[in-house]
């Protein structure tokens, strides 16, 4: 009888992820410091102890860079969804709490980084493009959120006679943080504090008021 074995990892395969994963937390970090435009791929090289000509051999441009950063932040804010709502009893509180989890912990670097490169480079452009399987990933968020709208209309939580599709652009329009620094500046109002007034703002908006 013919065995089959698992296909394993080479070591050179294996060094090869490592060093492309360092090159995309090094380059998120001087994002994060600088902005799109002033970050160079000398100092990401420079910062994870490689020539820069090996950053080339990984991604052939700072564009292929950001969008993997993108592809990456992503891929985790999708597969945490679950995690965050599934405790949730309803429809609203599950949107609140998604809405929460990209301004509050872990996550809320990575938010205010892709909403700032989303807003200050030709993002539209790059997705377009070169974003392959990102759109596929955005689509998968979409899809989430339009599910939770709908079930919170089915409910009788939302207000039916607006449409989804207008419910799910306003709830795309908070997740901005970039445009809320100025709010943050101080320390009368937390990453918290702006997620509960935020949601109240939204909130108030689509409920049906009939029933609440």
């Amino acid at each position: 009888m013919q065995t089959f074995r698992t296909p394993t990892t080479s070591l050179k395969e294996k060094q090869r992820r490592e060093r492309e994963e360092l090159i995309i937390q090094a380059a998120e970090e001087v994002l994060q410091e600088k902005g799109y435009y002033e970050t160079s791929m000398d100092e990401i090289a420079a910062r994870v102890g490689i020539a820069k000509g090996t950053i080339y051999t990984h991604f052939p441009g700072k564009e292929e860079l950001v969008l993997a950063i993108f592809k990456r932040d992503m891929q985790t804010f999708i597969e945490g969804i679950d995690d965050v709502i599934g405790a949730e009893p309803t429809p609203s509180a599950k949107l609140e709490a998604l809405l929460r989890f990209s301004y509050t912990g872990f996550f809320s670097k990575q938010t205010r980084l892709l909403s700032s490169m989303y807003n200050g480079v030709d993002m539209k452009r790059m997705l377009a493009e070169k974003g392959g399987c990102l759109r596929e990933l955005w689509e998968s968020l979409v899809s989430h959120v339009t599910k939770l709208l709908e079930e919170g209309k089915a409910a009788g939580e939302l207000n039916s006679s607006i449409p989804t599709k207008v419910m799910l652009f306003s709830f795309f329009s908070l997740f901005s943080p970039k445009s809320y620094d100025h709010l943050l500046l101080g320390e009368d109002l937390s990453h918290e504090d702006l997620v509960k007034y935020l949601w109240r703002i939204y909130f108030n908006g689509i409920a049906n008021h009939e029933t609440t």
